[in-house]
């Protein structure tokens, strides 16, 4: 029996939206036993007792046979079979299969985000913390985006702070050119800002004098106000080639210093007049949180904090773009501070300061380069590169000449490698790094998704059979088959579960048992020298599996890779 649902479905393809949040693939079991070891993770109970898996499609038994019908927003439509092998489950993953909507199936979501994440700081590094801050709000930017949201990406640069004024001290104590920083804007701005620190320790001349620098960039009135913004333009540059390797671009670059008393003023004044904001005996303007806690906002010298800016920020931000969601993508560390700012931001009656949240995440402990130095994402980057150069080299399934290619290849695979192993760990748990476990070609790393998302590529390039437009599930009866028609069905589901929680390692997990089922089908289901239909069916399958892994990988920010 021969499945035909395609011409019902491509007749109102660019109108598809699941009805819910909630799509996949619903049906009735005999037992519960019956896919327990198969599905576990997404069986459910109705009101009525029935065993089912998700809300999308239901199942009912009719004289023609089984009747799998999925549920839309503006049509239904349905296929019957009779006498087809297997169980409820496995004809609608058949079906699933047969339709596209492994890619299809997964939960609409109109609504527009504002994702602040990264958010390195002018002169210091950029640390690992920042790069988690960076791939973890990468990867809920694509997961939303591929849902049917539309995403605005904001990068806010820290480039304000008395901090920033010992940075120019330092600046004035060396001997660097307006050239030499362009070159190297990260380290030597940083390398200025470590000199001046250690001196200030030994002069206190030398804080008083940080202190007067930035109160005169806070009043606009500082005399070197250009140079100071190549200082920022040189450090995005460098930035931008950075994430450029990581596969992560913005939409919008933000400056702290863009928050400024002068441009804020205004925020002051709504904050005062709404008597919020407190003024204390020594000068500071506070506000009154929740469990006795108070919040500073401007310090006796009248210039502002990092709260004070973010909430301007906020402001700003709802202004321009009207989100119905805005998300920071901090560390757990920073709790207390998107505490008082959303306090702060409901205390103002907006109604709007609910849809704020903090996206928290732990820290990477160990993160150096392996020589022990200072952390430089550039160079964790470079040395990730070489050393997966190194292992192909010496690994006997490399299938690329890479004495006659750049090092592209690798910096991929690198990547990938730092990426994943981050992803995969839940994102509020602190985590060791370990050099070895991240970058080694076997096990559940990034080089597993790369080289078997390789394989198939190479596959269905060289197998010489016919991509079908039908599914025939008869000829798709092996173990390895059913489990792998099966797990390509739940990816839509899996990506709601990863919306739901905002987190990757759900998408990561399922990604390597999808590699698993994939590999163990290359040993059973042969293509090359088979019945031509036998043949066509099996490149259906495994050309469905590429390209789920091939989607899994661009949502987690991971770039395929052909061959390797």
């Amino acid at each position: 029996m021969v499945f035909q649902p395609t011409a019902i479905y491509e007749s109102d393809r660019s109108g598809f939206r699941p009805s819910n949040h909630r799509s996949g693939l619903t049906g009735k079991f005999t037992s519960r036993d019956e896919i327990s070891q198969t599905w576990p993770a997404l069986i459910g109970c109705s009101r009525n007792g029935k065993d089912r898996i998700s809300r999308s499609f239901y199942v009912r038994e009719r004289d023609e046979g089984v009747c799998v019908q999925e549920r839309k927003q503006f049509k239904r439509f349905s296929y019957h079979t009779r006498g087809v092998p297997g169980d409820t489950l496995t004809l609608v993953a058949y079906y699933v299969l047969q339709s596209g909507l492994y890619l299809k199936a997964a939960a609409s979501i109109i609504e527009k985000v504002s994702i602040a994440v990264s958010s390195p700081n002018i002169a210091k590094p950029f640390h690992m913390g920042h790069l988690r801050s960076t791939i973890i709000g990468n990867f809920i930017s694509n997961l939303h985006e591929h849902l049917g949201g539309k995403v605005v990406r904001i990068n806010y640069l820290g480039d304000w702070g008395t901090q920033f004024g010992l940075l120019q001290v330092g600046l004035n104590m060396s001997n660097y050119t307006d050239e030499m920083i362009k070159q190297n804007p990260i380290q030597l701005l940083y390398q200025a800002y470590v000199t001046a620190n250690q001196a200030a320790q030994n002069d206190s001349a030398l804080g008083a004098k940080a202190r007067e620098i930035f109160q005169s960039l806070e009043e606009g009135s500082f005399a070197d106000i250009k140079k100071w913004e190549n200082y920022r333009n040189y450090t995005v540059d460098e930035l931008q080639r950075i994430y450029k390797r990581l596969g992560v671009t913005f939409d919008e670059y933000e400056w702290e210093s863009m928050y400024s008393t002068v441009q804020i003023r205004s925020v002051l004044d709504q904050l005062e007049e709404k008597g919020i904001l407190k003024l204390e005996e020594d000068g500071r303007k506070v506000v009154n949180l929740n469990n006795n806690r108070r919040a500073t906002l401007v310090k006796s010298d009248g210039t502002t904090l990092y709260l004070t800016r973010d909430i301007a920020a906020a402001l700003h931000r709802y202004g321009k773009h009207s989100f119905d969601r805005l998300l920071y993508v901090v560390e757990n560390g920073q709790n207390d501070h998107f505490t008082a700012l959303m306090g702060t931001m409901k205390q103002m009656d907006l109604l709007w300061a609910e849809r704020m949240r903090h996206v928290k995440f732990g820290r990477i402990r160990g993160m150096s380069t392996r020589k022990g130095s200072v952390v430089f994402l550039k160079d964790v980057l470079d040395e990730t590169r070489d050393l997966m150069h190194k292992k192909q080299l010496e690994s006997p399934n490399t299938r690329i000449d890479l004495k006659s290619v750049s090092d592209t290849t690798s910096d991929i695979l690198g990547v990938s490698a730092v990426i994943i192993n981050d992803l995969k760990q839940k994102r509020q748990r602190d985590y060791e790094f370990d050099w070895n476990k991240a970058l080694q070609l076997q096990g559940d790393t990034g080089s597993k998704l790369q080289y078997t998302h390789c394989r198939l590529y190479s596959l269905e390039q060289n197998c010489g059979a016919q991509l079908p437009t039908e599914c025939d599930p008869s000829v798709l009866q092996e173990t390895e088959a059913v489990l792998l028609v099966i797990e390509v069905a739940r990816f839509g589901e899996v990506l709601n579960k990863s919306h739901e929680e905002l987190e990757a390692c759900i998408l990561v997990t399922y990604l390597f048992r999808l590699c698993n089922l994939t590999n163990q089908a290359f040993k059973v289901l042969r293509i090359k020298d088979q019945d031509p239909h036998i043949a066509s069916q099996r490149l259906l399958l495994f050309h469905s599996s590429r390209r789920v892994l091939q989607q899994g990988m661009n949502i987690l920010g991971l770039k395929p890779l052909n061959e390797m």
